[in-house]
C-alpha cells in the first residue's frame, strides 16, 4: 500500500502538468480560433467599406488572415506539449514540399487566383465571357475558384487556371458600348427616305449617346433587299435597353411609313423554258 501510495504521489506531478497543458492548449486553441474568425471579419468589413479597395480580393484577403492566425494557433499549441517549432517548421516545409507536388492543379489555382487579382481582367460586379462558352456577372474570385452568376440566375464555379487560361472578353469595364443593328429595306422602297427615318429614330433616343455621334450607312446587298446598318453609342449598363427599344421602333417606323416587309423574292425561269421547248 505505501509503495502505490508512493508510485502515486510521483505521478501526480506529471499528470498534473499533463492536465494544465491540455487545459491551456485548449484555452490557446479557442482563443486563436475566435481571433481568426474576429481578425477575418474585421477585414472583411474594412475592405468593403474602402472604396479604394476592389471588393474581388476581398475573399482571398479573408481567407489569408484568418488561417494565418489559425497556423499560428496551432503551433502555439504544439508548442505547449514540447514540440520544437524548428523541426515543425522543417516537417512542414518537406510536407508542403510533397503536397505541392501531389498538388499541382491546385497550386496551378492559387497562382491563377493571384495573377487574376493582381493583373484584374475581371472585377467583382462585372459581366464578362470566356472563349471556354462560359460568361455571366462575377461574383467572387477566390483562392482556387471564380464564380459567375449567368443572366438567369444560374451560379457557375470555375477553377482559376480555366479562367487565367480563357480568352476573357468583358462587356462592362468600359463605360460606353457600341451597339450595330442591322436593317433589311426591300428593293422597291426609298432608300434616302429609309435612311432619313431611320435617322430620325435614332437622334431621338433618349439612351443614344450623342458623341460618338450614331451613323445610318448602307453597309451591303442580300437576296430580299438592302442592308443599312444603324451604329450608335450608348452607357453600358444601358446596352440591352436601347437595343430592344430599337428594334420595337425602328419596325413600328417603318411600317408606319409604309415600307414593305423584306420578304426574299425567287424567280424561277426553268418552267418558261421547259413550255416553250
Amino acid at each position: 500500500m505505501n509503495e502505490y501510495l508512493a508510485g502515486l504521489e510521483a505521478v501526480m506531478p506529471r499528470l498534473t502538468e499533463g492536465v494544465i497543458n491540455i487545459a491551456m492548449a485548449l484555452v490557446i486553441l479557442i482563443i486563436g480560433w475566435w481571433i481568426s474568425s474576429l481578425l477575418g471579419g474585421w477585414v472583411r468589413r474594412a475592405a468593403t467599406r474602402s472604396p479604394r479597395i476592389d471588393a474581388t480580393i476581398v475573399p482571398m484577403f479573408h481567407s489569408v488572415v484568418v488561417w494565418t492566425v489559425r497556423i499560428f494557433t496551432v503551433i502555439a499549441v504544439l508548442a505547449r506539449f514540447g514540440v520544437q517549432t524548428a523541426s515543425l517548421i522543417a516537417v512542414l516545409g518537406a510536407a508542403g514540399l510533397a503536397v505541392g507536388l501531389a498538388l499541382q492543379n491546385t497550386l496551378q489555382n492559387i497562382a491563377a487566383g493571384i495573377m487574376l487579382l493582381i493583373l484584374r481582367p475581371l472585377r467583382t460586379g462585372e459581366y464578362v465571357g470566356l472563349s471556354t462558352g462560359a460568361e455571366g456577372t462575377v461574383e467572387e474570385v477566390g483562392l482556387f475558384l471564380c464564380r459567375l452568376v449567368q443572366v438567369d440566375g444560374i451560379h457557375i464555379t470555375l477553377p482559376n487556371s480555366v479562367v487565367w487560361g480563357a480568352t476573357i472578353t468583358n462587356y462592362s469595364r468600359n463605360v460606353t458600348r457600341r451597339l450595330d443593328l442591322p436593317v433589311t429595306i426591300h428593293y422597291s422602297d426609298d432608300l434616302d427616305a429609309a435612311i432619313q427615318s431611320l435617322t430620325k429614330v435614332v437622334e431621338d433616343h433618349p439612351l443614344v449617346l450623342k458623341d460618338p455621334a450614331p451613323l445610318v450607312k448602307v453597309s451591303e446587298y442580300t437576296d430580299n433587299g438592302t442592308v443599312i446598318n444603324i451604329r450608335t453609342w450608348c452607357a453600358s449598363a444601358q446596352y440591352w435597353d436601347l437595343r430592344w427599344g430599337l428594334f420595337h421602333q425602328i419596325r413600328q417606323t417603318l411600317t408606319s411609313s409604309g415600307f414593305k416587309a423584306p420578304i426574299p423574292v425567287r424567280e424561277i425561269q426553268g418552267a418558261k423554258e421547259d413550255r416553250a421547248a
